[in-house]
């Protein structure tokens, strides 16, 4: 994953000072709309490798729209996406420029880690990540693997294996740093493990496994105090493996939200049909609903479509008809698109600039994308 004076004459240099004062009036609105840090703000990083301070920034929202316990927004749904770093390793700078060209700020940022020791993958909330946070919601997504490349950049990774993870023999190295890094955090973060679990039996172990794997790490988290945290428990939502979903799922005890990865591929991994938004997401939402819980708020935690090469125009049209659909997806809580490419011919699922991203700026003008975010 990556993403990053000369003199002049007295009138002429009042017209200039002129000029840079409005020019500076511009860029402070622009850093308050998009969050972008500044001197005075405070908005520095952390230190690299630095426990992250308290991050709560603002009170809790009340009245009827205030977002739940566990981050269930009562009037609409949260509008968030997974943003590549930038070439040079920053994710502020690949977030704010994302931001400006979808003219909003996001509600959810969400994120990857690996289990590896490294500050660079291994360790959750990042400096980056602690000064996004400020503004916006965290989704941190942990894998039980070390990525061999750095930001997962081959895609390429070790799977460390659910018993081992289950035994508690990481607890000491990787899992308990962690969990005093998110406790320290303060402000409630989401926090999915293996996501799209049912494609990774058999790699990393079994069902059985992953579900003891998950309760581990649940418990061990409360045990050390952490109770800032809101459990993700996230599928691919293919429904040839609905039977593995059934045997995967931890418990309603210790699932807060479900989360779901559904796309329109079209050209991509060699299919041929065009699911429009409601076609692409509603089967695995009304089977999960149904089959796993009705009352778990629904995350489509990541989805997105590939361009239609034939017709450009259909791009649009997909991201246009996202305010519709969901709200007769009551349960969908949170929609957070997948801004990046995936390895295969076709397989670009970005929004960074076209039809695609008319459309996708246009859906996420909608009100019901216009929540109040929590401070805390």
């Amino acid at each position: 994953m990556s993403g990053p004076r000369t003199v002049v004459p007295h009138r002429r240099r009042t017209h200039l000072v002129l000029a840079l004062v409005s020019v500076a009036a511009l860029l402070a609105g622009l850093a308050a709309w998009f969050g972008t840090p500044s001197s005075g703000s405070g908005d520095t990083l952390p230190p690299a490798g630095a426990l992250p301070a308290d991050a709560a920034t603002g009170a809790v929202p009340g009245g009827a729209c205030a977002p739940t316990a566990t981050l269930v927004p009562p009037c609409g749904a949260w509008w968030g996406a997974y943003v590549p770093h930038d070439r040079n390793g920053s994710l502020q700078g690949a977030v704010h420029a994302f931001e400006e060209k979808i003219g909003r700020r996001l509600d959810l940022l969400y994120t990857y880690h690996d289990m590896s020791d490294s500050e660079l993958d291994g360790q959750l909330l990042t400096p980056d990540e602690q000064v996004l946070g400020r503004d916006r919601m965290l989704m941190l997504a942990w894998e039980s693997t070390v990525w061999r490349e750095p930001r997962h950049a081959g895609w390429t990774e070790d799977q460390l294996g659910w018993a081992k993870v289950a035994s508690g023999a990481y607890d000491r190295e990787i899992i308990d740093p962690q969990a005093r890094r998110v406790k320290a955090y303060g402000k409630r973060v989401f926090l999915s493990f293996d996501q799209e679990v049912d494609a990774r039996v058999g790699d990393a172990g079994t069902p059985e496994e992953y579900v003891a794997a998950y309760r581990h790490l649940h418990e061990r988290f409360e045990e050390l105090g952490v109770d800032n945290v809101v459990w993700v428990w996230t599928v691919s939502g293919y429904l040839g493996a609905g039977a593995l979903f059934e045997r995967l799922y931890p418990g309603d005890d210790y699932v807060d939200w479900i989360g779901m990865d559904q796309y329109n591929y079209f050209t991509c991994h060699r299919t041929t049909d065009w699911k429009e938004f409601d076609r692409s997401q509603r089967p695995a939402y009304d089977w999960l609903r149904t089959r796993i819980s009705a009352e778990k708020p629904l995350m489509f935690a990541e989805f997105a479509t590939v361009p239609d090469p034939a017709d450009p125009d259909r791009q649009r049209a997909w991201y246009e008809g996202i305010p519709e659909a969901v709200r007769t997806m009551p349960r969908a809580k949170a929609l957070v698109h997948w801004n990046r490419a995936v390895p295969g011919e076709g397989c670009d699922l970005t929004v960074n600039g076209g039809p695609g991203l008319e459309g996708y700026r246009t859906a996420g003008q909608d009100d019901y994308f216009k929540q109040p975010v929590p401070g805390r």
